[in-house]
Formats: structure tokens, C-alpha cells, sequence
């Protein structure tokens, strides 16, 4: 492995083959490129490469592998959690291309593009993306990971719909990597997220959805018994073609927020179904269950879909985890209810997701994503600031240990905060296909070149 100075004497060659910029951390521009979403934390590399094109991102990972250097990719920074540091970060975002084609159902997105973006360009042709809740979210790390979506019961994860990607491996090549030119690097992909390499484009279809109907219901805390308990019940014979969610959140008292929620914990029921005919009659039940504080449901362009959850669109610090769970027990409403809201130690955002539906079925074409089974996935994160990493910490974990016995795994979508490679990677995997995934890093990855994530070591 070259020193540190041997690396930036390095750089000038590295930065003639590359078209984005090239950055040290004493240069203008640097803190910028590894800036993301995460505020509460960022990478820390020797070079950061921004990179334009697929050849830049061969570059760059050439120039890591040949000096023992690890490699981090980052696009729009949702998702960071193993923080690097001395190695060579590729940053994705100016690569930021998407091409629809109406004919085959499908687009071509690049590695830096966002879910607006994609939804933009296919809402026109009346076909929506397996997105999320979130438009700012990007395509690549969402995708990589399985990506559960607004409409996830009724389309299943991303990575089912993914059809081709272009892939940058360990040992600088560029892939075409389909279910038939490389079965297995195509399986390993979709839901190993970055371990094999650095996806530099990929084709996913779309479905053919026109307007969905939508929205939600705010209920005060002191509701939160009967409306949780209503969500389960209500979940148990909602249809596919509904996908629905609950929040739990403090709402601070300033103006930027709709009156009735200042200064109020809420509970929030989301709702998004692509029968708007129907939809009326299915959520009609939901402002009878208590006094409600706001109501926002009609029919809405997919384009318009991120009114549902309001998710903030601006950079800050998160630490938080998910647990995948087998049913909706009474004891998980009522632990959620007691550790997770106002009288919780450490302030709680809270998300419990519906899920079943096609997200149970494997795909027409298997993949790594793993614990098809869970019926709910339960969210939690807080904000450190103020309150202490440890602290936060412990709090989440009093939770994880009360729903315990009604948890199959996690989520590789929502592990969030600075975590070290190997956390969770026995509770994101099934066993058997952590083996598989593990083999194939052998071969793909010997080295672990790409090790700045949750990571899956080589099998030996």
C-alpha cells in the first residue's frame, strides 16, 4: 500500500484520465463533493473523484485497487453510514441522466439521478417508477438496497423491476450485467447494494399507472391506542393495490407547519392506492376512528406523491434502524406507543410501514433481497443533536428489544447513522443468501476493495 504523500503525488495522472474534477482535502470544492444528505457526518477520503462518465469511475477505481485503497460511492448522501477515510470516494451525482422508453416500459437512469427526475420524464407516458416516498432520494443506493415503495404491495421492491445495469468491478472493468450475461452478478446487485462495484447506470421498468389517489390523516397522541389499533386491524384485509404507513412525530411550534400540528406529537396515516375509484370507500372509515386535526386525501398525479409523507428535503442529522416484523402484535403497538412517544427519553420520529402484498413474492428474475415474509417494517430515528449519540442509541435499542420476539431481520434501506462495516450483516441477510453473497465478494471482490459500507466480507 502507497503512503499518503506517494497517493497525491499520484493524483496529477489520475485527474488527466478522469473528466469530473479531482479533489484533495486542502482544495476548493472539496467539503462540497463529500457533503450529503447525512449532515451529522460526512466521508473523509484522500481524493474525491467527481465523476461525469462511466470512464471516470473506471479510473478512480483503478487508481484505489492498484494502491490498496478502499472505495466509497456516494450520490446523493441519504444512505451513508460506514464513513471513509484515506480512501478514494467516487461521487455519482453529475452523472444524472434518464432516458424513458414508452415502448418497452422502461427507463435508463444513471448512477447520480434522483426519483423526480425519473418520475418526470415517465409520468408523461402514463407509467410511474417503483419510487419512494421521497423524490430526492436517489435511484442507484435506493435501488441496490431492494427499495420499498409508495406503491409497494402492489409492484414489490425495485431491485424485482430492475432489467440491465452497468457496473464498474473491483478489478476496473465496465459490465453490461444482465440475468443472462451474468446471472449471478445480476442476483448479487440487487439488494448486495454497493459490495460488488459501482453501478454507473441502470434499467429499470416502469408500470403503467395514471393518476393514484392518496394522502392522510393526522389524529393527537392521545388518539394513538385506538388509531394504532385500528391500523392493524384495518391492514389485515387491506388489498394489494394499497399501500399504507403510520408516522409518529413531535411537530415544533413554528409557522412552517400547518397550524393544528404546531407544537403537537401526532399520528399521521398515510395512505397511496393505484385504484382512485376505489380509494374513497377504503380510507372512508379512517376520520371515524377519532377526532381528527387534519385531513389531506383526493386523487393526485404520481408527480405529486411526495405530498403524502411531507418528508423533509433538506440536509440534517439522523441516526436510526428498522426491524422487519412478522405480525403486528399488541405488545409492539403498545411498546411503540410508551418508548416512542412524547414521554420517550429521547425524541422519536416514528415509521411503521404495511407491507405483504407482491413485496412477500419473489421476483420473475430472484434476487439478494432477503425476509420476504415481513408483514410490517417499524422505523425509528432521531436527531443526535443536543441529545447524545449514546443516548439515542439506548433508546432505540429499548424498543428493538420489546418487539424482539415479532423480528426477522432488518432493512439495509433504513440503517442509518455512523455505523461500523459489519453491523447488522447477519440480521439484513437470510443466512443462505449471505453465504451465497459472500462467495461471490471472492469473486468479484476479492480484496474488498469496496468495504466503506455494510459490508460483505469475502468468503475465505
Amino acid at each position: 500500500m502507497k503512503t499518503t504523500e506517494d497517493v497525491r503525488n499520484d493524483i496529477p495522472e489520475l485527474a488527466r484520465r478522469v473528466r469530473g474534477p479531482v479533489l484533495l482535502p486542502d482544495q476548493d470544492g472539496y467539503q462540497e463533493e463529500t457533503s450529503g444528505f447525512q449532515a451529522g457526518y460526512r466521508h473523509a477520503p484522500a481524493v474525491v473523484v467527481g465523476a461525469e462518465t462511466a470512464e471516470d469511475v473506471q479510473a478512480a477505481v483503478r487508481f484505489a485497487a492498484a494502491r490498496g485503497m478502499a472505495v466509497a460511492v456516494q450520490s446523493t448522501g441519504h444512505g451513508v453510514t460506514v464513513r471513509d477515510e484515506g480512501g478514494v470516494l467516487i461521487s455519482t451525482r453529475r452523472m444524472r441522466d434518464v432516458v424513458v422508453d414508452p415502448g418497452t416500459r422502461s427507463a435508463r437512469v444513471q448512477a447520480g439521478a434522483r426519483w423526480q427526475q425519473v418520475v418526470e420524464a415517465a409520468e408523461p407516458h402514463g407509467l410511474v417508477p417503483p419510487s419512494g416516498s421521497a423524490g430526492h432520494v436517489g435511484v442507484a443506493g435506493y435501488t441496490l438496497a431492494g427499495g420499498m415503495g409508495l406503491l409497494a404491495r402492489r409492484f414489490g421492491y425495485a431491485a424485482d423491476h430492475v432489467r440491465a445495469l452497468d457496473v464498474v468491478t473491483a478489478d476496473g472493468e465496465l459490465r453490461h450485467v444482465t440475468a443472462d450475461s451474468d446471472p449471478d452478478l445480476f442476483w448479487a446487485l440487487r439488494g448486495g447494494r454497493d459490495n460488488f462495484g459501482v453501478v454507473t447506470s441502470l434499467e429499470i421498468a416502469l408500470q403503467p399507472v395514471g393518476r393514484i389517489y392518496g394522502g392522510g390523516v393526522f389524529f393527537g397522541f392521545e388518539h394513538a391506542e385506538k388509531v394504532l389499533a385500528f391500523f392493524r386491524e384495518w391492514t389485515s384485509r387491506a388489498p394489494e393495490t394499497m399501500t399504507s404507513s403510520v408516522g409518529m412525530i413531535e411537530y415544533p411550534p413554528i409557522p412552517a407547519f400547518p397550524e393544528p400540528l404546531r407544537g403537537r406529537h401526532v399520528v399521521h396515516v398515510r395512505f397511496a392506492t393505484t385504484d382512485p375509484e376505489n380509494g374513497p370507500d377504503l380510507v372512508r372509515p379512517w376520520p371515524e376512528v377519532a377526532p381528527t386535526l387534519l385531513e389531506h386525501l383526493g386523487e393526485l398525479p404520481y408527480s405529486e406523491s411526495g405530498s403524502i409523507y411531507r418528508e423533509p428535503d433538506f440536509a440534517h442529522s439522523y441516526d436510526g434502524n428498522s426491524v422487519l416484523l412478522s405480525e403486528l402484535h399488541p405488545r409492539v403497538l403498545e411498546a411503540v406507543r410508551e418508548l416512542a412517544g412524547p414521554g420517550a427519553p429521547v425524541p422519536c420520529i416514528v415509521d411503521l410501514r404495511h407491507l405483504g402484498g407482491a413485496l412477500s413474492r419473489p421476483p420473475e428474475v430472484p434476487n439478494a433481497v432477503s425476509f420476504r415474509e415481513a408483514q410490517y417494517i417499524l422505523r425509528v430515528l432521531s436527531a443526535p443533536d443536543g441529545v447524545g449519540l449514546s443516548e439515542v442509541r439506548a433508546a432505540h435499542e429499548r424498543i428493538d428489544e420489546a418487539v424482539e420476539p415479532w423480528t426477522i431481520g432488518r432493512s439495509l434501506n433504513f440503517v442509518y447513522g455512523m455505523r461500523a462495516a459489519g453491523d447488522f450483516r447477519s440480521e439484513l441477510y437470510e443466512d443462505a443468501v449471505l453465504a451465497r453473497l459472500s462467495a461471490l465478494k471472492a469473486v468479484y471482490d476479492p480484496n474488498n476493495v469496496f468495504r466503506r459500507n455494510q459490508n460483505i466480507e469475502p468468503a475465505a
